[in-house]
């Protein structure tokens, strides 16, 4: 039984709340309902204590017990475990090893060491290391650094994303310099002496650093040390290395020499920080003017595209620095990794798509990779830009109706501009105690007196506003926010679909293979050209499509299509899709006329499909085109 399809299920139930059946949780995961009866089983017999997953009339969920189940180690007879302890041994031992004596170490036989040795050489491609062998003994050559790396990656398949656990430092590494119970007060000491030096941190990306500071730790106390670059160390790179090398004297008792102190402080300054005005005034950095007007190029292209208000020195100059760390990590390979990169895409896929598109431009500009974690960063940069620049938008209009004396009417308004400003503006106050209902035209009324009939407008709420009256009032906003969406996407999905761009059940032969039957069909129709599957599939290979778990929007980043139209394929079961599987697949083509489409259809259809329950009703009852069609919008209306 496979251990990964235990650990996916349950990092799945973990990062949705509620019940989940276990159909549903076997079409995400390729298999059938028994087998996720058996890895439940199995997962809730890692814990003993408590349950990993619970299990009642509505399915399973993740139980107190799941995070305690993800971090139980794999026995050391597991490939994995065998394959990382293969892998250590290798680093330390210099020399290399003797098969036979390895063998009889790892107690296993001959034969399977030799299929260890061959995933070695798999994992090592075009990592800067090999893999060497003179008769019965094999080694590893490379630099000191290109094994670093490969002992950091041991590390972060252990993690999987998350951030830096003793459990999985401890297995990855087995570190004996460095006792891993300290690396969580050297974490707090390093994030505190940062602030002092003027700093701003990113907690999402310390974990990477970490851990290479401490393999650095490890390695030095060891012999291994980095040897000190010729070129002379710039002011920021001084402070930020001895305050590290300080903290490794006291809390892993090591000393770092000026060649690891310069590495790490490289790494700290391209990764996890952002200079304030102190540290900007003392120790600068300046922006290569090369990446500064790559940088503004693709802004003002992605604006233009995308038809957001994304152009801004400050933002621009924010991002270049960003850009320009990027550049300086992927010449040492040394990539950070982001925590947030699914959420963003599942709950920003069209701020993930401008990401995507600067990122394919920066590739172009500056050969800067095309990494899924580091289009994240990218991908926050300009959702924090977005965020700003579109507040207002949000805002819906409301009216007050409050019969009743000047004061109380003046008191209440305050109340709601001062608690609800954020997402209302009131631009009426209606004092009549039989107000004209048809009349009051705004998104909310926010009314102290009954009202007949049912309207979602209408929002009850007393003379005094209470904390109950802000929650409705949050609700209503956001039930009628939802709303306005919807509706625009069913207006604009009825125009881009058609029967004759649908294909039930689609082929699981891998994203290329779909997305080629799928443009056959737009193709057919005259909608779009051959170029434009080619596009789409150099889309996918920058980054999944996959925004949901059930759900793949592949298109390309070219709006090239005659006309804007989606067609639809729906698995029977699910799909693989990136490291994932999906149930349905929409190939999106979009026209230079429909750019407003886009972004309706794009992140709306995308908010649909984030919802299990109406996942499960589409995919479930669509039997054809029509049928697929009704329930979409039935699910659309609510």
């Amino acid at each position: 039984m496979s251990r990964q399809r235990q650990d996916q299920l349950l990092t799945a139930l973990l990062r949705q709340d509620g019940w989940s059946t276990a159909a549903s949780l076997a079409d995400r995961l390729g298999v059938t309902p028994r087998s996720i009866r058996a890895y439940v089983a199995s997962l809730n017999a890692r814990v003993p204590g408590a349950d990993a997953i619970e299990s009642g009339p509505a399915g399973y969920r993740s139980g107190p017990g799941a995070v305690d189940a993800l971090g139980v180690a794999d026995a050391h007879g597991t490939p994995r475990a065998r394959l990382h302890r293969l892998i250590r041994t290798l680093v330390d031992e210099s020399a290399g090893i003797d098969v036979y004596e390895t063998a009889l170490a790892l107690h296993v036989s001959e034969t399977t060491l030799e299929n260890d040795l061959a995933r070695v050489r798999a994992l090592l491609e075009g990592g800067g290391v090999r893999l060497e062998r003179d008769r019965d003994r094999v080694r590893l050559h490379g630099d000191e650094q290109s094994l670093r790396r490969l002992l950091s990656r041991l590390a972060q398949d252990e993690m999987d994303a998350g951030p830096l656990r003793a459990d999985a430092l401890q297995r990855a590494l087995a570190p004996e310099a460095v006792p891993a119970r300290a690396v969580g007060p050297f974490k707090t000491a390093l994030v505190r002496e940062l602030g002092a030096l003027g700093y701003f941190v990113n907690e999402l990306a310390i974990s990477d650093v970490l851990l290479h500071i401490t393999i650095a730790a490890e390695r030095v106390a060891v012999g291994r040390a980095l040897e000190s670059t010729a070129d002379a160390a710039d002011a920021a790179v001084i402070a930020v290395g001895e305050t590290i090398a300080r903290l490794a004297g006291e809390h892993f008792g090591v000393a770092l020499g000026r060649g690891d102190q310069e590495h790490l402080a490289n790494l700290v300054l391209t990764r996890v920080v952002t200079p304030g005005q102190d540290a900007q005034r003392s120790t600068p950095r300046s922006i290569d003017p090369e990446v500064e007007r790559a940088v503004r190029a693709e802004i003002e292209q992605a604006a233009h595209d995308y038809q957001v208000d994304l152009v801004d020195d400050v933002f621009i100059m924010r991002l270049a620095l960003h850009v320009q760390n990027l550049l300086r990590r992927s010449r040492e390979q040394a990539w950070t990794r982001n925590p947030l990169t699914r959420s963003l895409k599942s709950s920003y896929p069209m701020i993930f798509e401008v990401a995507v598109s600067i990122a394919s431009g920066l590739h172009d500009r500056l050969g800067v990779p095309l990494q899924e974690d580091e289009i994240a960063y990218i991908a926050m940069h300009v959702g924090g830009r977005l965020e700003r620049s579109r507040a207002a938008d949000a805002i819906l209009s409301a009216t007050i109706v409050c019969p009743g004396y000047h004061e109380l009417q003046e008191l209440l308004r305050s109340s709601v501009d001062r608690s609800l400003g954020t997402l209302i503006e009131v631009v009426r106050v209606d004092t009549s105690v039989d107000p004209d209902w048809s009349s009051l035209d705004t998104d909310l009324v926010l009314s102290t007196i009954p009202v007949a009939g049912a309207d979602e407008r209408i929002v009850r709420i007393q003379p005094f506003l209470g904390e109950a009256d802000i929650e409705r009032v949050q609700q209503a906003a956001a039930r009628v926010r939802r709303g306005r969406r919807l509706r625009r996407l069913r207006t604009e999905l009825q125009r881009y679909f058609s029967a004759e761009a649908f294909l039930m059940p689609i082929p699981d032969a891998g994203e290329d293979e779909i997305i080629r039957r799928l443009g056959g069909l737009l193709a057919a129709s005259g909608l779009i050209g051959d170029d434009y599957i080619e596009n789409t599939i150099a889309r996918e290979r920058m980054s999944s499509t996959a925004f949901t778990d059930a759900l793949a929007v592949p298109h390309a980043l070219q709006m090239t299509a005659r006309r804007t139209a989606i067609a639809i394929g729906i698995a029977d079961g699910s799909v693989a899709w990136g490291s994932g599987r999906v149930q349905v697949v929409a190939l999106a083509a979009f026209s230079e006329s429909d750019r407003d489409a886009f972004q309706t259809v794009f992140e709306q259809f995308v908010e649909v499909f984030s919802e299990r329950d109406s996942v499960q009703r589409i995919v479930r009852r669509a039997t054809g085109f029509e049928s697929f069609l009704d329930e979409l919008v039935a699910v659309i209306e609510g």
